[in-house]
């Protein structure tokens, strides 16, 4: 025990002993560390994404900014993704804080091949049914939550989507109703 770990009348200080339980806790819990190869993997994929997302968009129509197409913002999101991971993959070679890919990494590729699904099944069969999906698949399935939760949450957030897509944004989504 250090002259920090005790108090100053020599009594152990327990918030010290705690905060080093902590610690060692968390860093038993963290995957392991995986280097700069890994920042470099992990840039791709996700600049591989950005640039899916922002074909998909682009296939929506972007209109303009006055007047937006269904595909303009998310468009602009996907770019902004894309050019992350050009800057992710440039400086990520310097980097060594990347953490080994484990069975959990495969669970955001997961969400991210729902969210293309989504894309995918958009002008097929409309928002409603694509997106209550998505909230499905990643509240219950990734997420774990129970089925009363994923059911409420994923209707609710689908028809607040709704309502501020096609009611209060005016953007033109394939819709059902």
């Amino acid at each position: 025990m250090s002259e920090r770990d005790t108090r100053t009348d020599g009594e152990p200080d327990i918030l010290a002993e705690l905060q080093a339980e902590v610690a060692q806790d968390l860093a038993d819990e963290r995957p392991p560390v995986g280097g700069p190869a890994y920042q470099v993997v992990a840039a791709l994929v996700v600049l591989a994404f950005g640039v899916g997302g922002a074909v998909l968009a682009h296939g929506y129509g972007l209109g303009s900014l006055k007047r937006p197409g269904p595909g303009l913002w998310p468009f602009a999101v996907s770019i902004v993704i894309a050019v992350l991971a050009v800057v992710l993959l440039v400086i990520g070679r310097t980097l060594d804080d990347a953490e080994k890919f484990t069975k959990a990494s495969f669970l955001v590729l997961a969400g991210g091949a729902t969210f293309v699904g989504l894309g995918i099944l958009l002008p097929t069969i409309g928002f409603e049914i694509p997106a209550v999906l998505l909230g499905i698949v990643w509240l219950r399935f990734l997420g774990g939550e129970s089925w009363r939760s994923t059911i409420v949450i994923s209707i609710a957030t689908t028809a607040a989507f709704y309502l501020l897509f096609l009611y209060a944004l005016k953007i033109p989504l394939p819709h059902l109703f």
